[in-house]
């Protein structure tokens, strides 16, 4: 519990962050921050009062975020006073797809209805299905005719078939089709590294004679959007950067919750299936003081993009992925509710035999935040470096911190749930939109400007 009170300055230690401003330690009993924070609401089953979780998730996404306020003293992030400062609760940001969707718990089944936990022959997977082309390659994977058993529910034809088979050849075969599939086992019992330097730079001048960085956002959905938002509210000038042919599948989801991860950035969109389009994104990546992508690294090596050869340069490069960069995990697809049941999450809300959601999709807020962390420090030292940050190792570190304490549990009030841990009571809250919204850029609303300021070819 004290590593968990003291974890801003743990996150910092960890970083080349000195002469920041010392942070806000987070004072408050870790189960009050998840009763407060919303995501508690999003844990365990339907029928039942909502978990308490396994470890002290909410107070590590709210110190966090007090560590990046550390970083960026006089930015609005840092404001003692006014709305955002009120509103911006780091433990919120676990709740904020939710509050938008209106997403509840649902036990087995994510909040969001795309990732189910599903019993092997052996053990439990978790199992996303969040895009039609996943589905379509259930037949492939399960390795089925398919025409066969045509009035099945697809979740039901893949439940079926993998209650029979062993989890160790449901999960490879689903990794080499690209399926987001993971086992769902305990916790490893030693909590992994939140982040990795792979590569490290020199100083670049050209970018240390700016006050605040300039920051390409290339990624898409949560965790790398949410990473540039905070950046932003920190200081930075964050240009988001999409394809043509492939752009932010966010934008066709919630408004809100595109809106409130993308407010105030600008947008550019490039058509990287041409030489011309691909020129003009290395041509602003030789302007840019911080990137952020989610992409597996083959998918920049494919565009002649080496992001190693870039931070030995100056660029704080910051690559969310779901496992890593190393083989083969470099290869493997994740999204926040299955990569957080690999990290064991699942297993420690319920038990072995019963595992539970926790929260909605909880490793991309949570890696989301680290990153931002970890990318401004970089910034700060002058120095370049490649950070790798797994969401499903984010998940971990934040899960081998502790426990919720003996004492805590949940009951029935007229208003709701309480939670009770010893004397005292605290209400669960409801997940609730922590980010202040404004409007954000249509697709591709900056191109000219942006590349023509830093005199690119359109």
């Amino acid at each position: 519990m004290h590593l968990a009170s003291n974890y801003a300055e743990t996150l910092l230690n960890a970083l080349p962050a000195e002469g920041c401003e010392p942070p806000t330690r987070c004072s408050e009993h870790p189960v009050w921050t998840w009763a407060r924070s919303g995501a508690m609401a999003l844990a365990g089953r339907a029928d039942e009062a909502p978990r308490v979780a396994p470890a002290p998730l909410a107070t590590c996404a709210r110190a966090a975020l007090d560590a990046l306020r550390a970083l960026a003293p006089k930015s609005r992030l840092a404001l003692e006073r006014g709305e955002l400062a009120s509103a911006l609760d780091g433990a919120a940001l676990l709740g904020e797809r939710a509050a938008y969707l209106g997403l509840l718990r649902r036990g087995s089944i994510s909040p969001g209805g795309s990732c189910r936990l599903l019993r092997a022959a052996d053990s439990w997977i978790a199992v996303s299905l969040p895009r039609a082309d996943d589905r379509a390659l259930i037949p492939a994977w399960l390795e089925q005719d398919g025409n066969e058993e045509p009035r099945l529910d697809p979740w039901d034809l893949v439940a079926a078939h993998v209650a029979k088979r062993r989890t160790v050849e449901v999960v490879m075969r689903a990794r080499l089709l690209g399926l987001a599939v993971a086992a769902a086992g305990p916790p490893s019992g030693v909590a992994p590294p939140w982040f990795r330097v792979t590569a490290r730079g020199a100083n670049r001048a050209a970018r240390l004679k700016r006050c605040q960085p300039l920051v390409l956002d290339l990624s898409a959905l949560w965790a790398g959007p949410l990473c540039g938002r905070l950046l932003g509210l920190a200081g930075a000038r964050v240009v988001k950067v999409e394809c043509v042919g492939r752009p932010d599948g966010a934008r066709y989801g919630s408004a809100g919750f595109y809106e409130a991860l993308n407010t105030e950035k600008e947008s550019v969109c490039l058509d990287l299936h041409t030489p011309r389009g691909v020129g003009s994104l290395q041509s602003l990546l030789q302007h840019a003081d911080i990137v952020i992508e989610n992409a597996r690294p083959r998918a920049f090596a494919q565009l002649g993009i080496d992001a190693e050869r870039l931070a030995g340069e100056g660029l704080v490069w910051v690559s969310i992925t779901g496992y890593g960069r190393r083989e083969p995990e470099a290869h493997w697809t994740a999204y926040g509710d299955d990569a957080a049941a690999a990290s064991g999450l699942a297993t420690a809300t319920g038990d072995p035999d019963a595992p539970l959601f926790c929260g909605d999709a909880i490793a991309d807020p949570l890696a989301g935040i680290h990153a931002a962390v970890a990318a401004l420090a970089h910034w700060r030292s002058g120095e370049g470096a490649l950070l790798e940050l797994a969401l499903r190792d984010v998940t971990a570190h934040c899960l081998g911190l502790g426990g919720k304490g003996p004492d805590a549990r949940v009951e029935v009030r007229d208003s709701g749930f309480e939670v009770v841990d010893g004397g005292a009571r605290v209400r669960v809250a409801s997940p609730r939109a922590a980010l202040p919204v404004g409007r954000a850029r249509p697709l591709g609303a900056d191109t000219a400007s942006v590349l023509g300021e830093f005199h690119i070819g359109c």
